[in-house]
C-alpha cells in the first residue's frame, strides 16, 4: 500500500537508486501528494526535483539528513523547508562532502591492503558525480564478486567499527541543529528510537520535530515517539527513507503511513519560525 506522504526520500545526489527527476516521477505515477528530499549531506537534488514537480500535483519540501555522532552511535538530523543558498549551510555541506571523499579514498586503500583491490575510478562511476558514500564501495565490492550483497559488504567490512572502517569529519547532533536553524530550517531526529537519549539536549539546543514515522516500525513505536514528542513539545514528521529497491529494498517509496496533518503542521511551524507541537 503507498500512501500520500513521504518525508524522507533519497536521490542520486548522495546514496539512492533513483534521480531528483526520476524520484518525482515514481511519486506522481504512485499519487503521492508530498515529498522531501533529504539527501546524506547534500542538497544537490533538491533544485532538480523541484523542476520536475513544478505544473504537477506534487509539493516537493527542500530537505537534508546531515549524518552526526554521538559516543557509540551515529544521529542522523533532517532539516525541513530550508534555504538551499544559505551560505553557512553551503560551506558545512562542502565540508562534508570533502570528507566523504577522502574517506571513501581510506577505505578502499584499507581493504587493498587486506586484499579486496577496488578500481578507484569505478567507485566514482558507481557514484556517478555523487557524494561518494559506503553504499557505492558496497557495490564496486559485490561487482568484485567480494560479497554476496551490499549488506554483507557492511556487516564484514565497511560497517562502523569494521576492519575497513574510516571515520569522517562529523559535527554533533546539537550543532547540526543550529545549522539547520540557521538556514532557515526545522531541525527534526530521524529514525530517533535507537538514540531518544539525546532528545532532552536537542530539545534544548532547538529540535523541533521526531520521525514518529518511519519503515520497519512496529505498531507500538510511533506511540512511544508521539508521547516523546509531546512530552518536550515537538511535532511529528515521518517518511520511508527511500533510497530504491537495489539500496534498501525494505523502504518503498510513499511505504509509510505519514498523516497528511503531519505537513500542515510542518508548514505552520515553518511559517511562525517557532517551535511547535
Amino acid at each position: 500500500m503507498r500512501h500520500r506522504v513521504d518525508l524522507h526520500v533519497h536521490t542520486t545526489a548522495s546514496d539512492g537508486q533513483y534521480s531528483p527527476t526520476d524520484v518525482v516521477r515514481r511519486a506522481l505515477e504512485l499519487g503521492l501528494a508530498v515529498i522531501a528530499i533529504t539527501d546524506h549531506d547534500t542538497i544537490a537534488g533538491v533544485e532538480e526535483a523541484l523542476r520536475a514537480a513544478q505544473g504537477t500535483s506534487l509539493e516537493v519540501i527542500p530537505g537534508v539528513e546531515i549524518s552526526t555522532d554521538v559516543p557509540g552511535a551515529e544521529v542522523h538530523v533532517l532539516g525541513y523547508c530550508i534555504a538551499c543558498d544559505d551560505s553557512r549551510l553551503g560551506h558545512q555541506l562542502a565540508l562534508f562532502r570533502d570528507s566523504r571523499f577522502h574517506r571513501a579514498r581510506g577505505m578502499v586503500d584499507k581493504l587493498a591492503r587486506m586484499g579486496l583491490p577496488l578500481d578507484w575510478s569505478r567507485v566514482q562511476r558507481i557514484a556517478a558525480g555523487a557524494v561518494i558514500g559506503r553504499p557505492h564501495i558496497a557495490q564496486a565490492m559485490l561487482e568484485m564478486g567480494y560479497v554476496s550483497s551490499t549488506a554483507e559488504a557492511f556487516r564484514l567490512y565497511i560497517g562502523r567499527d569494521r576492519s575497513a572502517y574510516v571515520e569522517r569529519y562529523k559535527m554533533s547532533p546539537a550543532e547540526a541543529v543550529q545549522v539547520i536553524l540557521n538556514a532557515q530550517g526545522l531541525p527534526v531526529l530521524a529514525h530517533p528510537l535507537s538514540v531518544a537519549r539525546v532528545v532532552p539536549e536537542l530539545a534544548q539546543s532547538g529540535l523541533v520535530g521526531l520521525e514518529a514515522y518511519y519503515t520497519g516500525y512496529t505498531p507500538d513505536d510511533p506511540r512511544f515517539l508521539l508521547d516523546l514528542a509531546a512530552e518536550y513539545d515537538l511535532l511529528v514528521t515521518g517518511g520511508s527513507d527511500f533510497h530504491g529497491e537495489i539500496v534498501q529494498p525494505k523502504a518503498k517509496l510513499g511505504g509509510v503511513m505519514v498523516p497528511l496533518e503531519v505537513v500542515e503542521k510542518l508548514r505552520a511551524c515553518h511559517r511562525s519560525h517557532q517551535t511547535c507541537g
